[in-house]
C-alpha cells in the first residue's frame, strides 16, 4: 500500500537523525517525518498549482505546532485542546520561514503552505533544532521548485565544548546557544543568545554548525533521488521588457538625483520617489486604454529601478540615502524618568527610530508560568514589544499580537536577560513601545530597556547596547559594502539584516537573515567587527544619559525580604488551609509566597513598606522558633487545670506551668492565681527529649524568700508527676471542649494544640 523510504543522519556521538517518507500524509506534495530519540516532527508541504492574480511575491505560510499528546499530558485550560499557538511556537516558525523564503525561486508565487507538528515528544531532545530539517526534507521530496535543501542546527558550547542539537539540561549549562540555517553553499540565518563571547567565538560556532548542516543537505539530495522526485514546471510571471526598458531609461537619473540628495526624513523621500513613479504612469498612460496598462509591472520594474540606484550609490560613492558613510551612526539622543509612575522608564531615540519603555518590579506573585509541551517552568524576566502602525504613519489600529512583535520582543530579550543580576529578588517586566521606526526598532528596545533598568536601580552586570547591520554586494564583481545601523529602506532593499547586541565585555544576542547566494566568512567577519565598534559607540551614548543604576528603589516599588526556613515548618506558617499565612497576611498588609526547594521552605515577603515587611518576618520567626531552655518568655494563658494551667509561649507552643512552679508559696487552687487570657512571664526549664513537653516555672523568675524549707521531696515530685501524666487527660479534655461548639455543624479541625507530643503518644 506504501513505499516507506528511510535515511539516516549520523551525528557522530551514538546518536542519529532518522528521516522517513511515504507512510504518513502522502496526500500532501511532499511529506516526512524525522525522528531523533523519541522525539518526532511530522513536516508536510502543499503548493497550489497555479498563482493568484497580480501576486508578485512569495505567499509562503511556515506554521509548527507541539501536540501535548506527545509528551502525554492534556491540554490546560477549560477545553482541554491545543488552541493559538505559543511564542514558542512562533518563534520557532519564524525560525524556518527565514531560513526557507529565500530559497524559492524568484518567479515562483504560488500559495505555499509548510506545516511542521511535534508528533512525539522525547526528554532529551529539542524538536526546535529538527523542525528547518523537516520542512527542508518535506519540500525536498515534492514536486515543489526550491534552490534547497537546507537545514537547521543547534551549537552551544558547554563547558568549553561544542555540542551539536543538545538536550535542555545540557543548554542550561551553555555559554553560547546559536541556531543556524543554511545550504550547502551559504548561511542562510542565525539566531541565539551568549554569555558575553567574543566576535571570533560566535563565528567558530558558525562553522562548526555549518560543516554538519551540509551533511543534512546530502541526505535530503540522496533522499529526493531515491524518491525519484521531479519539480513541476510553472509559469506565474509575465514580463513586458520593452516596459522595463523603458522604465529605466526615463526614471533611473532622476531616481538617483533623488538619492543622491541626502533627504534624511523617510516619509519625504518616500514622497520624492512616488512623484517619479506617478510621472511617468501619466505620461506613458496617454492616448492608451486603461487595459493596456499595467500598473503591478510599472510598479514592479521602478521598485528594481529604486534599488539599483541605492545600491549604486553605496557601492560606487560609499553614501548612503541619509548622507552617511558606511560606518556612521545616526543621531542619537535619549532621557530617564520620563514616566513618574512607573518604577524606571527611558526614552531612546536613534535617528527616526524611538522607543519608550517602562520597568516594572513584581513579587513572586508576579511569576510568568510557561506550561508547553516541551518546557514547564517559570520566567522571572519579561520584555514585550509593541509595534503600532502610527509608528511608520499608518492609518491602522493594532488588532492582536503580531508574529514580528513577538519575535522582536525575543529578540530583545535574550539580549538582556543574561544581564539580570544572580539572585535578583524581583520579577522584572520591561516594555517596549515603538512611537517612531526606520530600521533596527528592536536594538532601540535594548538600548531603552539597559536605560529603564538602570533608572529602576537594577543594578545590572554590564549594560547592554545592540546595532543592525547591512550588506550590499555587487553581483557583477566582488565588491561589497558592510553598514552600520541600516534605515528601513537599506534592510528592505539591501542583501542582509544582523542585528548583534552586547556589552563592553562581549556579544550577548544575534540574529541575522541573508537575502542573497553567497555570504563569504570574509564578510561576515568584517560585519561582526564592524558590528563591535558601532554598538561601543552606541553604548557610549547610552552611559552618557545614565551610566549607574539609581541608589535607591522609588517609593512605590514594592519591598521584598527573602527568608528560609526548615521544610518541616512550611506547614505550620501556612495552617489548616491556608489559615495561618492568610492571617499574617491580613493583620500585616504584606504579601508572602513559599516555595519548596532542594528540602527547603523560601520564604518572599513583599509589603509597601518597611513596617509591614518586619511584622509579617516577626509573625513567621515566632512560627519556626524552637524553644530553648532557660530563655524567658510571655505567654498566654490557653486553659486551667487542676494541676496548673497550660502556658503558649510561642504560636502553637504551649508548656505546663505546674501549680507547683507559680510560687514559693503553696499554691492550693490554679485558679486563684490565674485566669484563661492572662499574660504571664514564664522561665522554660525543661523540653523532654522524649516527648518534647515544655516545662514552665514562674517561681524560678521570683527571688527565693529568705529562710525557705523546701517541701518533702516525694510528695512534690509525685505532684510533678501526675500533672506530666495529666497532661494528656487535659489535651483530650480540651480537644472536647473544642469540638463542643460545632455540634451540628461540619467539623473543623482544631486551629492550635497544647503540647508537642508526636501523634498517638501517650
Amino acid at each position: 500500500m506504501y513505499k516507506v523510504i528511510n535515511k539516516t543522519i549520523d551525528l557522530g556521538d551514538g546518536r542519529s537523525i532518522q528521516i522517513e517518507t511515504g507512510k504518513l500524509a502522502k496526500q500532501a506534495d511532499g511529506a516526512v517525518v524525522v525522528k531523533m530519540g523519541d522525539t518526532m516532527l511530522l513536516a508536510t508541504v502543499v503548493s497550489a498549482n497555479e498563482a493568484a492574480a497580480n501576486v508578485d511575491f512569495m505567499p509562503l505560510s511556515v506554521d509548527y505546532r507541539e501536540k501535548f499528546s506527545a509528551a502525554g499530558r492534556f491540554p490546560g485550560g477549560f477545553m482541554k485542546r491545543e488552541a493559538r499557538p505559543s511564542d514558542d511556537e512562533i518563534l520557532i516558525a519564524r525560525l524556518v520561514d527565514r531560513a526557507l523564503r529565500p530559497l524559492f525561486p524568484d518567479d515562483y508565487h504560488a500559495e505555499t503552505a509548510v506545516m511542521i507538528t511535534l508528533i512525539s515528544s522525547g526528554k532529551n531532545e529539542m524538536p526546535d533544532s529538527l523542525a528547518g530539517l523537516a520542512a527542508s526534507a518535506a519540500i525536498a521530496v515534492s514536486n515543489i521548485p526550491f534552490n534547497g535543501p537546507i537545514s537547521e542546527v543547534r551549537v552551544a558550547r558547554i563547558k568549553g565544548a561544542f555540542v551539536l542539537n543538545p538536550s535542555a539540561e545540557q543548554l542550561a549549562e551553555a555559554d553560547i546557544d546559536i541556531m543556524v540555517g543554511a545550504s550547502y553553499d551559504n548561511i542562510m540565518m542565525v539566531e541565539g543568545e551568549m554569555d558575553e563571547v567574543s566576535e571570533a567565538e560566535m563565528l567558530e560556532a558558525i562553522k562548526i554548525a555549518h560543516d554538519n548542516i551540509k551533511i543534512h543537505c546530502k541526505i535530503q539530495e540522496e533522499l529526493a533521488a531515491e524518491v525519484g522526485v521531479v519539480k513541476r514546471t510553472y509559469c506565474h510571471e509575465e514580463n513586458d521588457e520593452t516596459l522595463r526598458e523603458e522604465i529605466w531609461k526615463a526614471t533611473y537619473d532622476k531616481v538617483y538625483a533623488v538619492a543622491r540628495s541626502l533627504i534624511n526624513d523617510k516619509h519625504l523621500r518616500y514622497d520624492s520617489f512616488a512623484k517619479i513613479k506617478e510621472e511617468f504612469t501619466a505620461a506613458y498612460s496617454e492616448g492608451k486604454e486603461a487595459g493596456e496598462v499595467n500598473k503591478t509591472l510599472i510598479g514592479k520594474y521602478y521598485h528594481d529601478v529604486e534599488k539599483e540606484a541605492m545600491r549604486r550609490m553605496i557601492l560606487d560613492e560609499g553614501v548612503r540615502l541619509d548622507g552617511r558613510s558606511t560606518t556612521q551612526i545616526r543621531a542619537i539622543w535619549g532621557e530617564v524618568d520620563y514616566l513618574p509612575g512607573s518604577h524606571g522608564s527611558s526614552i531612546f531615540t536613534r535617528g527616526e527610530t524611538q522607543s519608550l519603555s517602562s520597568v516594572t518590579l513584581g513579587t513572586k506573585m508576579d511569576e510568568k508560568i510557561i506550561d508547553n509541551v516541551t518546557f514547564k517552568g517559570k520566567e522571572r524576566f519579561l520584555l514585550h514589544y509593541n509595534f503600532p502602525p502610527f509608528s511608520t504613519g499608518e492609518a491602522k489600529t493594532p488588532r492582536g499580537l503580531s508574529r514580528r512583535e513577538i519575535g522582536h520582543g525575543n529578540l530583545a530579550h535574550r539580549a538582556l536577560k543574561r544581564m539580570i543580576p544572580e539572585g535578583f529578588p524581583y520579577i522584572v517586566r520591561i516594555v517596549s513601545d515603538i512611537l517612531e521606526s526606520n530600521g533596527s526598532s528592536s536594538m532601540a528596545t535594548v538600548c531603552a530597556g539597559t536605560m529603564a533598568l538602570l533608572d529602576a536601580g537594577v543594578a545590572m552586570k554590564r549594560p547592554v547596547s545592540g546595532i543592525a547591520m547591512g550588506l550590499i554586494t555587487d553581483k557583477k564583481s566582488d565588491k561589497f559594502a558592510v553598514l552600520s545601523d541600516i534605515l528601513g529602506d537599506e534592510d528592505h532593499l539591501g542583501d542582509m539584516d544582523f542585528k548583534v547586541t552586547g556589552t563592553e565585555k562581549g556579544i550577548t544576542a544575534t540574529q541575522m537573515d541573508i537575502k542573497v547566494d553567497g555570504l563569504s566568512y570574509e564578510v561576515l567577519s568584517k560585519a561582526l567587527q564592524q558590528a563591535k565598534e558601532g554598538r561601543e559607540h552606541i553604548l557610549g551614548k547610552v552611559l552618557e544619559v545614565i551610566s549607574i543604576p539609581r541608589e535607591d528603589y522609588k517609593p512605590n516599588v514594592p519591598r521584598i525580604v527573602k527568608m528560609t526556613i526548615p521544610k518541616d515548618m512550611i506547614g505550620p506558617v501556612i495552617g489548616p488551609g491556608g489559615k495561618i499565612i492568610q492571617q499574617i497576611q491580613a493583620d500585616t498588609k504584606a504579601t508572602i509566597a513559599i516555595e519548596e526547594i532542594d528540602d527547603m521552605g523560601y520564604v518572599e515577603i513583599s509589603a509597601p513598606d518597611k513596617s509591614s515587611i518586619d511584622a509579617a518576618v516577626a509573625r513567621i520567626r515566632a512560627i519556626v522558633a524552637l524553644p530553648e531552655p532557660g530563655e524567658v518568655y510571655e505567654g498566654k494563658v490557653k486553659s486551667i487545670v487542676q494541676f496548673g494551667a497550660f502556658v503558649e509561649i510561642m504560636p502553637g507552643k504551649e508548656g505546663l506551668l505546674h501549680v507547683s512552679e507559680f510560687d514559693w508559696k503553696r499554691i492550693e487552687k490554679p485558679e486563684d492565681v490565674l485566669s484563661v487570657g492572662d499574660i504571664v512571664k514564664v522561665k522554660l526549664l525543661e523540653v523532654e527529649q522524649r516527648t518534647g513537653k515544655l516545662k514552665l516555672s514562674m517561681k524560678a523568675l521570683m527571688p527565693k524568700p529568705e529562710g525557705f524549707v523546701e517541701r518533702e521531696q516525694g510528695r512534690g515530685d509525685r505532684d510533678h508527676g501526675r500533672g506530666d501524666r495529666d497532661h494528656g487527660r487535659g489535651d483530650r479534655d480540651h480537644g472536647r471542649g473544642d469540638r463542643a461548639p460545632f455540634q451540628g455543624e461540619e467539623r473543623k479541625a482544631p486551629t492550635h494544640s497544647h503540647s508537642l507530643r508526636k501523634p498517638n503518644q501517650e
